[in-house]
């Protein structure tokens, strides 16, 4: 792939994301989402893409965000937070997409409280990685460059 021919990633950081490193370590692990973000721009400048990489608390933000992408982005990490489990909105934009649609999750959601086993987003997406920490962010965007690849 040539310089002038990346491809745009948006990753999507939900509720409470910008307080790892703080929160909860012995769930979440003690890299920051900065951290995150660099160790993202690293491995996708190697497969070719660039990544926009944001957070926001707001689910609204969210929506909105996933309603804009359409045109110039080629998939969406999405790690929705807490509103994977509440949100019929975030459902709702990410369904209007043609885009891939990645889940991802630090935790293993499975393994945690019942109430987090039922995602929103999943109808939605192509797939869900989780439980490996941050580490959930690189699989999952080696995940979409295989899904671009294949097109």
């Amino acid at each position: 792939m040539t310089e002038g021919s990346k491809k745009n990633i948006l990753v999507l950081n939900g509720p409470n994301l910008n307080m790892l490193g703080t929160r909860e370590p012995d769930i979440y692990g003690s890299e920051t989402l900065d951290d995150i973000n660099n160790n993202m721009i690293s491995r996708a400048e190697t497969l070719g893409y660039t990544i926009d990489f944001r957070q926001s608390n707001s689910e609204s933000e969210l929506v909105g965000w996933i309603q804009q992408c359409q045109g110039d982005t080629s998939a969406i990490l999405l790690n929705a937070g807490a509103f994977t489990h509440t949100s019929v909105a975030i459902l709702d934009a990410l369904q209007t997409l043609d885009i891939p649609v990645i889940e991802v999750h630090l935790s293993n959601i499975f393994r945690r409280e019942k109430f987090r086993h039922h995602s929103y987003v999943s109808p939605a997406a192509n797939g869900i990685i989780c439980g490996f920490g941050s580490n959930s962010y690189i699989l999952a965007l080696d995940a979409a460059h295989n899904i671009l690849s294949k097109n």
